[in-house]
């Protein structure tokens, strides 16, 4: 009795002096809270993630398997590594450019766009550590930042009311209202309401309950079939080692890997930003161990593009843990468990049709919109290039041209203004660049 006692008491002594509880003033159980409540926020990816990505071609039980299992290796890098309780999982907007802009746009083989994930997360990877990283993002202003942010929001937004039905082409005005005779119309509706109640009134796991219900609603007007079953046993294969670095390499896709590299860069810094401010852990106006916690979302990419999915980042989502008494990244440890366990639930994300998942796309986008708050409207030079990139994004259907043409327009208006210190380095090579590409656009 005494020896397992003692034994007990180790084992938590070495947790505690790993993740540091004691420093921290936080407990194992409200770790196992914090975490509980990250997962719960965002475990609606695993449903989202497979059914968009499965548009490519690619199979939902491979999606599936690989968003799982990416999330939860790059969530325990992230804990062990850094030691801070912020999970990761494929990004909303990275996998929303994956298929409807690189696979279905572009019409690029998903195996090659895979490879281009690849390559991004290596040179991500690179990029960290070598600390370029964070000299990029203090070159990029901020209304670019916040406006990119804000537009790919929209643009995912956009692909939400267009898969509920809700927004439909319309050939004299380009788009148009759908008709709410559509069954599938009025159930993404009451999906959309369900959540939007439940946000409203701070329920844990609200988006994931409004695809839960939405879905139920489905099966019970006949729109949607019962899953096959809870579990099954994990079918990476289709998905698994797929990936074409050969065709990546021969297709020239330097552009998209840049566009991946660049949302991805903002994204996480954003969400380790807002995250770390909440849960008090930002000293001086800095982040500590920012090196080691920007090295996660980099091999997740890599692991994500091995497995069979989407470019991995931090999930603001995190701050819903945080806000449960999650301040180390023991609480990580719980989430990449729970993510572990969801890869033996393909039958279930399976048979969550399109229209369920849908307001998920709407809600996450409107959340992304916050950042446009912090833009400078009342400044000319920056309400301009950041209204450009909140325009062209979703109106072009591509976060690429949103981007390029905010980053000329900035640089434009910013020589007009004479403000030309405004205008770093990065951002007239960057113009340089995107000026060049559609000078060789138009030439072809």
């Amino acid at each position: 009795m005494t020896t397992t006692s003692s034994s007990a008491i180790v084992k938590r002594s070495v947790i505690d002096r790993f993740f540091q509880l004691r420093e921290n003033n936080t407990t194992i159980r409200n770790e196992f809270l914090g975490g509980l409540t990250t997962f719960l926020t965002m475990a609606y990816i695993i449903a989202v993630n497979p059914k968009m990505l499965s548009e490519t071609g690619m199979a939902v039980e491979g999606v599936l398997f690989a968003t799982c299992i990416a999330s939860a290796v790059a969530t325990l890098v992230m804990g062990l590594y850094a030691n801070y309780p912020i999970a990761l999982a494929p990004g909303m907007s990275l996998n929303a450019y994956f298929t409807y802009v690189v696979c279905l746009g572009m019409h690029v083989p998903w195996r090659s766009a895979l490879g281009v994930i690849f390559f991004s997360g290596c040179l991500f990877l690179l990029l960290t550590v070598t600390g370029i990283r964070e000299q990029i993002v203090n070159g990029i202003p901020d209304c670019l930042k916040h406006s990119t942010a804000g537009g790919i929001g929209m643009f995912i937004a956009f692909i939400g009311l267009r898969n509920a039905k809700i927004v439909v082409a319309n050939p004299a005005t380009f788009v148009g209202l759908g008709t709410f005779a559509n069954h599938e119309t009025q159930l993404a509706c009451i999906g959309l309401a369900i959540m939007l109640v439940l946000m409203a009134r701070k329920i844990t796991g609200a988006i994931l309950i409004g695809i839960v219900a939405t879905t139920l609603l489905g099966i019970f007007r006949g729109m949607a079939a019962w899953p096959s079953g809870i579990f099954s046993l994990p079918h990476p294969s289709a998905t698994f080692l797929q990936l074409d670095l050969r065709g990546a390499l021969h297709l020239g896709l330097l552009e998209i890997i840049f566009i991946f590299l660049f949302v991805d860069l903002f994204d996480n810094i954003g969400t380790l930003v807002g995250v770390c401010e909440q849960g008090g852990f930002v000293e001086n106006g800095k982040i500590p161990r920012v090196g080691r916690a920007l090295v996660s979302d980099a091999i997740g990419s890599i692991f994500g593009a091995l497995t069979g999915t989407s470019t991995v980042t931090s999930y603001i989502e995190s701050a819903a843990g945080v806000a449960a008494g999650a301040k180390t990244g023991l609480s990580n440890l719980f989430v990449a468990v729970l993510f572990l366990l969801a890869a033996f639930c393909a039958p279930l994300a399976s048979a969550i049709p399109g229209y369920a998942t849908a307001p998920a796309l709407v809600l996450v986008g409107a959340l992304m919109t916050e950042s446009m708050g912090r833009v400078r409207w009342p400044d000319f030079t920056e309400a301009i290039p950041a209204f450009v990139t909140l325009l062209a994004t979703p109106l072009t259907f591509s976060i690429a041209t949103g981007l390029s043409l905010g980053v000329i327009s900035y640089t434009l208006v910013k020589i007009a203004a004479g403000k030309f210190r405004d205008v770093s380095l990065v951002i007239w090579i960057l113009t340089a660049l995107f000026i060049l590409r559609y000078i060789y656009l138009a030439a072809g």
